[in-house]
């Protein structure tokens, strides 16, 4: 039988309410930069992942000098008219990938989103679409689907694809 005096079991509670406590504090999003201020109105998306957003853009698109407040803002948008639970599950992956650890371990990008070069993002990339685990494929291809879907959708890309919307239909939207 276990003999424990009343002393020893106080300690062991301050101790595992310690260690939990770091694990809570290392587990919380952390910006390590704060994003900058944009005029632009998220309803879903916060600022960190905004962030995430303007930086794996640009990569992922394969295309320099994007407008990337329409990109995050059209992101927004799409992730708006989803179902809840896919909004839920999108949460869940902003949250994951604005974790400084999760970043780094996860994901595999050392810098923080911001400052992370176009070689790190593509790499990153690359492991999650190539990735045998199908949450990390199922996270590519939403964050993949989202961007592009922002992008191609806006009317200033149209140009450079030489697509050229029929008058009828441009005198239909808002």
């Amino acid at each position: 039988m276990i003999n424990i005096k009343r002393r020893q079991l106080i300690k062991t509670g301050m101790a595992g309410s310690v260690v939990l406590l770091a694990a809570a504090w290392l587990a919380a999003p952390v910006d390590d930069y704060p994003a900058p201020v944009s005029a632009v109105r998220l309803d879903f998306l916060q600022a960190a992942d905004g962030q995430i957003i303007r930086s794996l853009a640009p990569v992922m698109l394969g295309i320099a000098g994007l407008p990337l407040d329409d990109v995050v803002q059209g992101v927004d948008r799409a992730i708006t008219k989803l179902l809840p639970a896919v909004q839920q599950e999108l949460r869940q992956l902003f949250d994951l990938l604005a974790n400084r650890w999760a970043r780094w371990w996860l994901a595999g990008v050392r810098s923080p989103w911001a400052m992370a070069q176009a070689g790190e993002l593509s790499q990153f990339l690359l492991r999650w679409q190539n990735s045998s685990l199908l949450l990390l494929r199922s996270a590519y291809q939403a964050l993949r689907a989202l961007i592009n879907a922002a992008w191609f959708g806006n009317p200033a890309s149209w140009g450079a694809l030489g697509y050229q919307q029929p008058p009828q239909i441009m005198g239909l939207l808002p």
